[in-house]
């Protein structure tokens, strides 16, 4: 199988790695020389191309499959638009447009898009309801993914990521500190949203689906506080309601908008496509980041 991975960045690293680990052939795509030498480290071919800039992607072979993972730097709407809109649009049409055409494309969007339900159980038939201009660029990328791609010739699959975390995306301080606001987290490790992709090129399953990656346990942002202190064996932190850390009044408006926005990510559909996951709950994927902090401890 011969997969090319546009964005070969934190997700993209990993599932390049899982994906020469069984064989595939793979090239990894950035849009600047540095991080070119992480992508060869993962086994991968690297190649410096942009999504923004069509005819840098001739530098890319022909492939089976493309990922669309490029990130628009954590910039906001308007760089968005450019990437996972624009720059997505392009990408479809330059490699619909090869005679050696891919198939397939799998688009990486968020979570995000769902808006506020008020605590409630999401899934993929949920209509999708985004509060802020980014999260509105991401369902507009969401509907490229699939339709503009069916309409060129590619089978297009979403994998919705929920909150991604990982090496190097702890952020241990930031819950055993405090304070902590109330909320939810739907998270999932990047070695299992890279493996779900994965599963999806290797089975073919996902065809022209959207799909939620996200673990089997949503959590209370205090709960998985409190578990994570206990873990670490320091004292659980200081907690705040939703109305408490508004009063603060020192947030943006999107600030407020994300706290504001709650929701449980259900993974009913990827179970049932067969996807296993690596860590089924963040008890399982927080375990080296609780072992690294109690051995500095010590």
């Amino acid at each position: 199988m011969r997969v090319a991975i546009l964005g070969c960045g934190y997700v993209g690293l990993e599932l390049a790695r899982q994906l020469v680990a069984e064989g595939h052939d793979v090239w990894g795509v950035r849009r600047s020389d540095d991080g070119l030498d992480s992508v060869a480290e993962t086994g991968a071919t690297p190649v410096r191309a942009d999504v923004t800039d069509p005819e840098s992607l001739e530098a890319v072979p022909d492939v089976d499959h493309v990922v669309f993972a490029a990130s628009s730097g954590g910039r906001g709407a308007d760089a968005a638009q450019t990437v996972f809109v624009e720059g997505l649009r392009s990408a479809i049409d330059h490699f619909a447009a090869r005679d050696d055409a891919p198939d397939r494309l799998v688009y990486t969007s968020s979570t995000g898009v769902y808006g506020d339900h008020d605590g409630a159980f999401v899934d993929e038939s949920t209509p999708l309801d985004p509060t802020t201009d980014k999260t509105r660029v991401l369902a507009e990328a969401e509907r490229v993914a699939r339709e503009y791609a069916a309409e060129q010739g590619l089978e297009g699959t979403v994998a919705r990521f929920a909150g991604l975390y990982g090496p190097d995306r702890y952020r241990l301080s930031r819950y055993i500190e405090g304070p902590v606001t109330a909320g939810y987290l739907n998270m999932v490790h990047r070695d299992d949203a890279a493996g779900a992709v994965r599963f999806f090129l290797e089975t073919g399953r996902a065809r022209d689906e959207v799909v939620l990656v996200v673990d089997d346990e949503p959590v209370s942002k205090h709960d998985f506080a409190d578990y994570l202190a206990d873990a670490c064996g320091v004292r659980r932190p200081e907690k705040r309601s939703k109305r408490e850390r508004l009063e603060e009044g020192d947030l943006s408006e999107a600030a407020k908008r994300r706290i504001l926005t709650s929701k449980r990510c259900s993974n009913d559909r990827i179970r049932e496509l067969g996807y296993d996951f690596f860590y089924p709950t963040y008890r399982e994927g927080y375990q080296d980041a609780i072992n690294a902090y109690r051995a500095s401890s010590e």
